[in-house]
């Protein structure tokens, strides 16, 4: 019982995990920064957080898989951690008017596509059904993360990227276009099972 339950501990603080557990501790981080949305220095900071953030996005699971580190824990967490940024990191910017007019179409999108398809995954997995990351979903978060980072800086951004803010803007309704298409394509791959199943 003692090596069962010391094995379990290892893989909850193995580094892949820990990786995770810092990206979840990086959504108040982010948060708590741009509740001074006009203070730049707070947005660069805000965005110094958010991007190390999402360099462990792609970070954890290159360790879970070249040092045999992945874990029930470890998949359960890393698309929790992911989705909890980005929708903490959208509801922030449309609070303080970076994301508005048309662009919360874009945001609306992306956060609804993140409901239905962790819906459609926990259905699934309770038939012991696979749903893959497919290579445009892929692109699909990459794409978000790099809107957003754009975004985040805002204001900031401007005084160093003139149309900063246009460009983020940009790339959130591309990604939300991904977003669309993704959403699609696993609704689409899990329908037959939802059917079966009635």
């Amino acid at each position: 019982m003692k090596t069962v339950s010391s094995m379990g501990r290892s893989k909850a603080f193995n580094l892949a995990n820990m990786l995770t557990y810092g990206r979840l501790a990086a959504v108040p981080a982010v948060v708590g920064l741009l509740f001074w949305p006009e203070d730049h220095w707070s947005r660069w900071f805000a965005l110094a957080v958010f991007a190390i953030a999402a360099i462990t996005d792609y970070l954890d699971g290159y360790v879970a898989r070249t040092f045999a580190q992945q874990s029930a824990l470890g998949r359960m967490l890393d698309p929790i951690a992911d989705k909890l940024l980005v929708a903490a990191t959208l509801l922030m910017l449309v609070a303080d008017g970076t994301i508005k007019g048309w662009a919360l179409w874009a945001a609306i999108v992306i956060l609804c596509r993140e409901i239905l398809v962790s819906g459609l995954r926990e259905f699934l997995a309770e038939l012991k059904v696979s749903v893959p990351v497919s290579r445009v979903a892929k692109w699909k978060t990459t794409l978000q993360l790099v809107a957003l980072g754009f975004l985040i800086a805002g204001p900031a951004g401007e005084t160093v990227l003139p149309n900063n803010i246009l460009i983020g803007t940009i790339l959130l309704w591309i990604a939300a276009i991904l977003t669309i298409y993704t959403g699609w394509d696993y609704f689409k791959n899990g329908i037959h099972h939802l059917m079966d199943e009635g």
